[in-house]
């Protein structure tokens, strides 16, 4: 009979341990670090989620809302939202104090666009990482 590895039988620990950290971790980019007590990686999460929003926004990049069509518009416009919405507080703040971009062409508003998908896609990253160490998967 053939052996299963460890990791097809292993079960997440309770909720209660890696759904704060998580949750953190979306809400303040870093934030679940912090709660992990890994403050430099915390520190650094942070910093790169924050710089790349506001150079985001900077260039003017527009903020994508849901829209539905064909399939690909419906990708792009969902996709891209729920990448805005991973930036948590970023997102919250800029919706909050009325940042609203029309969608206009040009290189550097496009990239600006790019950016704001960038920095919510770096957070989930944070917080997949952050779920490990809480976990315990990583160090």
């Amino acid at each position: 009979m053939a052996e299963t590895s460890n990791t097809a039988n292993a079960h997440l620990p309770p909720i209660g341990k890696w759904a704060p950290a998580l949750a953190l971790a979306w809400v303040v980019p870093g934030g679940g670090h912090f709660l992990l007590k890994r403050s430099g990686r915390g520190a650094v999460l942070f910093a790169s989620v924050a710089a790349m929003f506001l150079l985001g926004l900077m260039m003017r990049g527009a903020m994508f809302q849901p829209q539905t069509g064909d399939i690909l518009t419906t990708v792009i416009y969902v996709g891209g939202f729920l990448s805005n919405l991973a930036a948590g507080l970023f997102y919250f703040v800029t919706i909050w104090l009325g940042y609203n971009q029309p969608d206009i062409a040009g290189h550097v508003h496009d990239y600006g666009t790019k950016f704001l998908v960038g920095a919510g896609l770096l957070n989930v990253l944070a917080m997949v990482d952050a779920f490990d160490i809480a976990v315990g998967n990583k160090d």
